[in-house]
């Protein structure tokens, strides 16, 4: 076996999107902080309402999947093709943009917690222009699995393997074969998992410091860093001295050019400039 280490740290920094929607980002801060398939990382988490309540207005997307998971609070989602979907605590959103699509997220709350990750996921070129999906995903659709040595992870994405026990999440079939838990871990406790040699993967902790890699060598990554791994067939985490709530990420590479410009991500410039003009036209929603 040979578990990932702690290979660099992307320290999230504060900035705001949407109408002003305060956040962290962590991978997508600049065109070299991604990790191929992912492309950013936001992280939102406040209780004063002037941080979020503008929301998300309606806005167009090409070329790749975002990935909406509400931790506290309440958006509600609209777009172009007529879906809508109320995304609520512990649960997510899966959205592909595909060849275009217009939505919004707004929130509907005036007060209290509001918290929460968009993950931004590339689509192979051949994809890119498929058209746009959406799948609301409901809090009690995803799984919840305890785990021996204390704690529990949610699976949202791929497959939990415990003791020789599997448990799939939801999303499952996608080109890039994404691993999305949620890992909750008290303070010592030690949670070991295979990923695919050769996927790219990174954790994210949210709650509290957690330690990376095996008895021995590991390394401590802090709160709001994105801690991306070395190649491996497994991963090991261990909860910090106050333990650890983190999101584990995991995917196949598509090792194709990046294009982006804004809310469209492509794999050359003309494709970019199409998708402009495809806006500005209509053509973008002409589907």
């Amino acid at each position: 076996m040979n578990t990932r280490t702690l290979q660099r740290a992307i320290e999230a920094i504060p900035t705001s999107d949407g109408a002003g929607v305060k956040l962290r980002r962590s991978l997508g801060q600049t065109a070299w902080a991604r990790l191929d398939p992912f492309l950013m990382l936001d992280h939102f988490s406040t209780e004063n309402p002037d941080d979020y309540i503008a929301g998300f207005p309606a806005h167009p997307h090409r070329g790749f999947e975002t990935v909406t998971y509400m931790l506290d609070g309440h958006l509600r989602h609209e777009d172009h093709l007529g879906h809508t979907g109320d995304l609520k605590s512990g649960g997510v959103q899966w959205m592909t943009a595909g060849r275009g699509i217009v939505h919004s997220e707004m929130p509907q709350q005036e007060q209290g917690r509001m918290r929460g990750f968009q993950l931004w996921i590339n689509l192979p070129a051949k994809e890119k222009m498929k058209p746009a999906g959406y799948r609301d995903i409901q809090a009690d659709e995803i799984p919840v699995a305890t785990l021996p040595g204390g704690g529990r992870v949610k699976v949202i994405a791929g497959t939990l393997v415990q003791d020789g026990r599997a448990t799939p999440g939801p999303i499952q079939g996608l080109s890039t074969d994404p691993l999305y838990f949620d890992v909750e871990l008290p303070a010592g406790a030690t949670f070991a998992h295979a990923v695919p040699a050769g996927y790219h993967a990174f954790v994210y902790p949210f709650e509290g410091s957690l330690e990376i890699g095996p008895e021995g060598s590991r390394r401590l990554l802090k709160t709001h860093s994105a801690g991306v791994l070395s190649d491996g067939d497994s991963v090991e985490l261990t909860g910090g001295p106050d333990g650890s709530r983190v999101i584990l990420l995991a995917g196949r590479p598509l090792l194709e050019p990046i294009v982006q410009y804004g809310p469209f991500v492509m794999n050359t410039r003309e494709e970019i400039e199409q998708a402009i003009r495809d806006y500005q036209s209509g053509a973008l929603t002409a589907h």
